[in-house]
Parts: C-alpha cells; structure tokens; sequence
C-alpha cells in the first residue's frame, strides 16, 4: 500500500492520501474488516481515505499505526448487476457532447454500451461514484451548480457517473434520468447501488416520470400508552435529536446528532437519561410543550425563561418559572413556554425516559441535509415517552455550557491546520487566523457561511480537488473565498478544499453562534505527517 501523506482533519479524524484507487479501495476493505482501536467510521474517495475516531488519542495512535499497517491487495468484491433505465434528455447533454467532441447519440451509446462499477459512495445517501470501462466521457462539472437537481437524474464529472437519490444542489452535468428509486429504507439494503456493484445504463424506449417521493421514513409504532409530550408551538426550527447515527459513511450517510453536543449530553444528565437518548433540539429557545402524564424535564443550552402554566382544570396551582441546567417537573396537562433572553442559538429539553419513535438506521436524528429520520415536530406532534426502570436518578443544576465571548465580543475558536492548506499555503492560514470572521445569515445545521470585512481567501492551487470526505468542523473553502464551517448535517463529501478544521472540543461553542457574531480562529497545531 502506498500512503502518500497522513493529514489531521481536526483533532479526532485522519484523512489519507493514497496514490490510486486500488490502495484507496484495499486499505478501505481492511479498515472494514478490522477497524483500529476507537474507529467509528471511514470514508472511502478516489484518492483518499477519511477515518473518524472516537478520540484524539485514538487519532494519534492509528496515525502513527497506518504506514505499518498490512494491507492486501485490493480485490474487486462480485457485487450484483443493476440495470438502470435511462431517458436521455438531460440539460447538459449537447454541452457534454461538445467537450467530449462526439455527437449526442456517440455520448448515449458511450455511456450505455460500457459496464460502470461503483467504487465508493458519498455525497448522499444512495449516491454512488461510478468509473466506467474507459475515459472517453471525462467531462468536468459545470461552472456554475445548480441549486436544485432532480431525484433520479443521470449525471456526469471527470470520469464519473452518478444517479442523484433525492433532489438536492449538484455541480454534475446531467444527460439524462431514471425513475429508480436509489434510497428506499423499506428495502433490507436501503441503496439501490452500493460498493463493488456493476451498474449498467439502458436506454429507455418510453418517457419516464421521476418521482418525486422523498426519502422513506419507518412508520411510527402504535403507541400503547399517551405520556409524553404534544408540541403547541414548534417555534422556528424544532427536531429531535440524539448521537446520530454512526458507520454508514460509505453509503454516503452522515452523522447528524446534536449540534451542540455539550448542552444535549448535560440535558440527558440532568434528567437521569443514558448518554444517547433523544431529545428536542429547538432553534431560537421558543416553543411549547404540554405534558401528557407526569414528566421530568430539563432545558440546557441557550439562555432562555421558563414559565410552566397550570392545566385549565387546575384550581391550585399558578403560573411558576423554572430553572435551566436543572431538571424538574412538568404534570399531566400542564405547560412549559420558553422565550430567548441571552446568549445561544440552540435549546435542548430532554424528557425522562425513552422517546419511542421508531429509529432510522439506528437513530432518531433528524438530518435536515439528507431528509432522514422523523419529521420537524410542528403543532400537534405527540412525543411518546416510555418511563424509565427505578434507579435512574436525576441530576443535580450545573453550570452553563454556552461559550463565553472575550471583552471585545469575539468568540476564539480552535484549529488544526488542513487537511489541505498548501491549496492556500502559510500566508492563507495566517490570514485565516489573523483577521475576524463574522456568522452570516445563511447559517443553519449544515454550516456556518462566514463572511469578513477584510481580505478573502485565496487559492494559490488551480484545478479541481477529486471528491474527498470532510469532517465535522471543516473550513471548506470554494472559489468565493468564504469559509463555510461544517456542523452536524455537512455533506460527507465535498469538493472544495478543507484550509482548517474545529476541533471537536470546539463544535459545541461553534453550533450556539447566531448571525451577527464575530469570530477569531486559534491555530493549534500542525496538521501533515508524511508517510514512513
């Protein structure tokens, strides 16, 4: 196996370069087949490898582990066939025969007479990259993505083909579509095309109608019993949410989980919960709940007021204002109201117990990029809770975990240089670190959209990066010279180089940052060891 180099994608993953697809699909099968101390995911691509661990001192040991690793050769595993029909009639069609330099019906019969094997998945979930038997339709991506790309659309770039499993934003060429459902979570397998597949395209003789379903959810079990909690007020943005879900990076499903992990890991703490439980994530501490049957409760993160009100039929008690970072009590019929009035972005309130909603691949996080997991909770949605065993005790108030900012009102967040900063070389990173970034507008649960008063990023590397994994806390950079710092709903693969990357320790103060704030990055350490 040939390793290239070994980057630091912050302080908990590694990114590693390898010099061809065969050493990145072989160190791939070994790495699945007998993971390193503390591996929780990787990330197969065409040049490199992305490893993510569960600590930084398990990230340390496999980088110094990996250039002694004993990798075999890779072996092209016997996937099944899947024939995929196609209409060809997609908008860049004439745009890909002219840079291919053949007619429209040479591109059709190239693409369709030639077997393409998937090599990895990313992007998506059911999204697979497909290197067909020879080269003669490497076109690169358009100049300008599209915002919105259609389920099912047949597309092109470099020396790939992909079919798009749901609609979302895409930079491929398009030259046709399928009606084929890619991801379907009703199926044993839900990607229609996984690794080590052979896929063959197929003319259509009829028009196809794409569908436009989205993504399958599980359906919610009957519920035997009605505690819980109902949403009156959703407020702004209300999800549930808990670890996220952890191992499917090569059938292109990422994380998700908590924003901010730090406030929804106290919020389960103070309610007696074990580590992992859902709970609400709610955007902007406004929303409302009533308790259906007794219930503990806790709310962590953004500063905010609490006021409980009495049920209609209750003659006894008024209205009462409850602590954060403190559990207590809801009773049947009464109702918790929080309004902002401070610092934070992000609310968490957990309920003792156990959410009883059915788990999408083994999780209840909602993933606003991908569509996967349960609903947005609006008015009306009922939380089903199943009470806890005896001996799971509520905890005590603790402190705040929002960040605090300097006397200047600037948030200091910390980096690790790469995995790919010679895009930008020393000056770049300096400038990163020497000059404020504000919090955009724009920002949600995929990124933060950063923008700045001073000079912009720039590149002092021309060309396109190959399709690579990105962690959490990623500084992507594309050609506006703007960073857009990755949350828990980034895509598990992008194509913009990565100049630095939060570490983890750091996320939770990145996720609680409203528009409008200013930050300064710390640089911690270097980022690059050069295989042995």
């Amino acid at each position: 196996m040939s390793i290239r180099a070994i980057h630091r994608a912050g302080s908990h993953d590694l990114l590693v370069d390898l010099d061809s697809l065969d050493a990145v699909l072989a160190l791939n099968a070994t790495l699945e087949a007998a993971p390193l101390p503390g591996q929780r995911d990787l990330l197969a691509a065409a040049q490199t490898v992305l490893l993510k661990f569960d600590s930084g001192q398990n990230a340390e040991r496999a980088m110094a582990a990996l250039p002694e690793l004993e990798v075999a050769s890779a072996i092209h595993a016997a996937g099944k066939l899947v024939e995929v029909p196609v209409h060809y009639d997609g908008e860049d069609l004439a745009a890909v025969a002219e840079l291919a330099g053949m007619s429209i019906e040479a591109v059709i019969s190239v693409h369709a007479t030639q077997k393409w094997r998937a090599v990895f998945g990313g992007f998506a979930p059911g999204f697979a990259y497909l290197l067909g038997e020879n080269q003669k339709l490497n076109v690169p991506r358009r100049d300008s993505p599209r915002t919105k790309v259609p389920a099912g659309a047949v597309a092109l770039a470099g020396e790939y083909s992909a079919v798009y499993p749901r609609q979302s934003p895409g930079g491929w060429q398009l030259i046709g579509h399928t009606d084929l459902q890619m991801w379907d979570l009703h199926r044993e397998n839900p990607a229609l095309i996984q690794p080590q597949d052979t896929v063959q395209f197929i003319p259509a003789t009829e028009r196809l109608s794409v569908s436009q379903a989205p993504a399958a959810r599980d359906e919610e079990p009957e519920q035997a019993h009605s505690g819980g909690l109902k949403i009156i007020d959703a407020g702004l943005q209300s999800l549930l949410q808990d670890a996220g879900r952890i191992g499917y990076g090569n059938l292109g499903v990422g994380v998700a989980g908590a924003a901010d992990p730090a406030a929804y890991s106290q919020a389960n703490r103070l309610v007696g919960n074990p580590a992992g439980h859902a709970v609400i994530e709610n955007l902007g501490s406004r929303i409302t709940v009533e308790a259906c049957e007794d219930q503990v409760l806790a709310h962590t993160g953004a500063q905010a007021q609490l006021w409980i009100t009495p049920a209609p039929d209750d003659q006894h008690r008024t209205e009462r204002q409850v602590a954060s970072n403190a559990p207590f009590a809801l009773l049947h019929g009464e109702r918790l109201s929080m309004e902002p009035v401070g610092q934070g972005l992000r609310s968490y309130l957990a309920v003792r117990g156990e959410i009883t909603l059915s788990p999408v691949l083994g999780s209840l996080s909602t993933d606003t990029l991908s569509g996967l997991g349960p609903d947005p909770l609006v008015p009306g949605s009922v939380i089903p809770v199943k009470q806890p065993s005896i001996g799971h005790i509520v905890g005590n108030p603790q402190p705040s975990t929002l960040p605090v900012p300097d006397e200047q009102g600037i948030y200091r967040l910390r980096i690790m240089a790469g995995p790919r900063t010679e895009w930008f070389g020393p000056q770049g990173l300096r400038q990163l670190a020497d000059q404020l970034w504000d919090v955009t507008s724009e920002s949600n649960r995929v990124g933060i959209r950063l923008s700045t008063g001073e000079q912009r990023l720039e590149r002092i590397l021309s060309g396109e990066l190959s399709s690579e994994g990105v962690a959490r806390g990623s500084l992507q950079v594309p050609p506006s010279g703007l960073p857009v710092l990755f949350l828990a709903d980034h895509p598990v693969t992008g194509g913009y180089p990565v100049i630095a990357t939060v570490i983890a320790e750091d996320l939770s103060a990145a996720a609680q940052l409203p528009p409008g704030s200013k930050i300064r990055f710390v640089l911690q350490s270097p980022a690059v060891q050069p295989a042995t």
